[in-house]
């Protein structure tokens, strides 16, 4: 490369500046810092509905289940939506809407309202990230996205940590209405912020909707995760067989929809690819682990500790903090050495904390979980980094733009099947070991202790799976935005 070309390239890099982006990313980050941290404030408040509302967890569990599912449906119509009305109506849209059903979710007075307002958040906060990192995407320029991009995980990172922290003290407090209230000022400020700074990217025309698959979908998921949450209660085969049956029926259906389909709700040929799949299987066992035991530390903590909300979200902090310190290094490491060593680490620490909870995690003290939770933190930012890069970089080319909805669906759907068997599972074995004559307390102790260690067999599942991850190619220099690939794919 000659001097001059040196000279103004130096030039190029020393006039950009971020300012002019900070606007509308400010917008987009609002958005996306809600959402997350709601999910992660609703965990430490559920103890709380179980006796306030006098319900099972059981039944109060699909407060958190019925909210994934309803992301999961909504998350494949990102892109259609933002071709057919444009990104900027759409996203502000979907703020609007999640904004609403946080007020109506902080109006609820039984467990049957607070359940369908979740419905309602879910099926507007799904569209927010997808459609956020699209615009992240169009916004910036091509040799500035990784810089620019890296602003979008701000909220990623930070929600979690503060979500439990916030919940804890507004549900001990004040009350637990309000971490649903404090959404409203967020809300309106991202939807003041986005209509000012935002640009109004064009809609893309009258792109087709894949209405079978919509229908379907969605329907096979709640099924699915219906009859999973009563197998694993134990007490009502009949109606776990029902869903279960029913729900397998209509995913093959869908499979089948998605396979005849041009432009299908979710890109199912990109299973083709064998180390797509071999490497998205993992990534699920994974998930199914992780995110099926996160409602499990705050009921354990509040049910069997006897800790406040308070406490109880200061002592789930480890999590997000090992999260933090690990995932932006295991991408570093991947670049280095490919997938095989960071998730094998990251597997590792969630294998082995899964099983030293189910070991002797339960009697000790609550700073002994906190050391556990760290550990689970850690291996999550070092899995999760490494599967979704190795998944993305083992998509066939001209696929790469379709991973991103069938990948985040997927996610909501596994870690909703997840959650309703293991508390499924936990509310069996307590009720089992109370029949048996034991001590509440040590009844409760028990049943935790036995759905750790499943969790953490289903963990080694994943290690194992893990070893045999090869190391794949880049499949793109240029990164570009869904519509654009979308586009180019359809044009050929």
């Amino acid at each position: 490369m000659s001097h001059r070309s040196l000279s103004t390239k130096a030039r190029k890099e020393a006039s950009f500046s971020l300012l002019p982006y900070l606007p509308p990313l400010f917008a987009i980050v609002i958005g996306t810092f809600m959402v997350i941290l709601d999910s992660t404030a609703v965990n430490v408040a559920l103890p709380t509905w179980v006796i306030e509302f006098g319900v099972s967890l059981q039944t109060m569990q699909w407060a958190v289940t019925a909210y994934t599912l309803a992301l999961s449906a909504v998350i494949p119509l990102a892109g259609w939506l933002s071709d057919k009305l444009g990104a900027k109506r759409v996203f502000l849209s979907s703020i609007a809407f999640f904004t609403l059903g946080s007020i109506l979710c902080a109006f609820a007075q039984t467990p049957g309202q607070l359940i369908l307002f979740r419905i309602v958040q879910g099926l507007g906060g799904g569209m927010v990230s997808p459609i956020g990192m699209a615009m992240v995407y169009r916004l910036a320029p091509p040799d500035k996205r990784g810089s620019i991009i890296g602003m979008l995980g701000i909220p990623m990172l930070l929600a979690p940590a503060l979500g439990p922290v916030l919940s804890g003290w507004l549900v001990e407090y004040v009350s637990w209405h309000w971490i649903f209230w404090i959404n409203l000022p967020i809300g309106l400020m991202g939807i003041w912020i986005g209509m000012k700074h935002l640009p109004a990217f064009q809609a893309q025309g009258n792109p087709s909707l894949d209405i079978v698959g919509m229908v379907l979908g969605p329907t096979a998921f709640a099924c699915l995760t219906y009859g999973f949450s009563e197998a694993g209660m134990g007490l009502a085969p009949s109606r776990a067989f029902l869903g279960l049956s029913v729900g397998a029926v209509l995913l093959v259906l869908f499979v089948i929809s998605c396979l005849l389909q041009r432009q299908p709700l979710l890109e199912l040929r990109v299973f083709r690819s064998a180390p797509f799949t071999f490497g998205i299987l993992t990534s699920w066992i994974m998930q199914t682990a992780l995110f099926g035991t996160v409602l499990l530390f705050p009921l354990l903590l509040q049910q069997v500790k006897q800790l406040g909300p308070l406490d109880t979200g200061l002592h789930l902090l480890p999590q997000a903090v090992g999260s933090m310190i690990f995932m932006p290094l295991a991408g570093k490491w991947f670049d280095r050495t490919g997938v095989r060593p960071p998730l094998t680490l990251g597997m590792l620490l969630i294998a082995g904390g899964l099983c030293t909870m189910a070991l002797v995690g339960t009697k000790q003290e609550p700073a002994f979980i906190m050391m556990i939770l760290f550990a689970l933190g850690s291996g999550m930012g070092l899995s999760m980094m490494s599967l979704n890069t190795y998944v993305l970089n083992a998509t066939p080319p001209r696929m790469v733009s379709r991973v991103t909805p069938l990948t985040s669906a997927s996610q909501q759907v596994v870690s909703s099947f997840a959650i309703a068997g293991f508390t499924g599972y936990l509310s069996s074995h307590i009720t089992t070991n109370m029949e048996g004559k034991m001590p509440t307390t040590e009844a409760s102790i028990a049943a935790f202790s036995d759905t750790f260690w499943m969790a953490a067999c289903i963990a080694g599942l994943g290690l194992v799976l893990g070893l045999f991850l090869k190391k794949t190619q880049t499949p793109m220099k240029e990164n570009i935005s869904m519509s654009e690939i979308q586009r180019k794919d359809t044009s050929t």
